[in-house]
């Protein structure tokens, strides 16, 4: 994974020492949990959650192949996708009463892509009046329960695959 200079980038995205795509070892893992905050494996991509979210239930949709580019992807694994997408919508909103949502991507390292080299869309539920100040002004995310227990509370209420 290469990391591209971005100075609209917050500081503790940018000095990683990570290296070798998160997406990619996250998957290999045989227990999902807080090592790699799966929440949900499809046939074609899986639904985790952000490690460093914006609000509580910020979640990610994301293929299994590492590919960059959205129109090389078959067809059968964008429509999981959106499938994937729109459970996450219907989980949020039941479990954690969301009055609305931003999803979308971000394509490429110029277009803000944190993650350039795999592809990747956010889903992200939002209440009337949630902005606040912290992560402009305190450069800090505030969040009213641990990682942890959301992914534990989404996988609960995730539906169930058709037998």
């Amino acid at each position: 994974m290469e990391h591209v200079w971005a100075p609209w980038r917050m500081k503790y995205i940018q000095e990683t020492s990570e290296k070798g795509c998160f997406f990619c070892k996250g998957i290999k893992l045989e227990e999902d949990g807080a090592q790699n905050l799966i929440v949900k494996r499809g046939r074609f991509a899986f639904v985790m959650l952000n490690r460093y979210p914006y609000t509580s239930g910020h979640l990610m949709v994301v293929p299994y192949a590492h590919e960059s580019s959205l129109e090389k992807l078959p067809t059968e694994t964008k429509t999981e996708i959106m499938i994937l997408i729109s459970q996450a919508i219907q989980v949020l909103t039941e479990e954690y009463g969301a009055e609305g949502f931003n999803v979308g991507a971000n394509l490429g390292a110029t277009a803000g892509a944190g993650v350039a080299d795999h592809l990747h869309f956010h889903v992200v539920p939002r209440w009337g009046g949630d902005t606040n100040f912290m992560t402009s002004v305190g450069n800090a995310r505030v969040l009213p329960e641990q990682l942890s227990d959301t992914q534990k509370r989404i996988q609960a209420h995730w539906p169930k695959d058709p037998d």
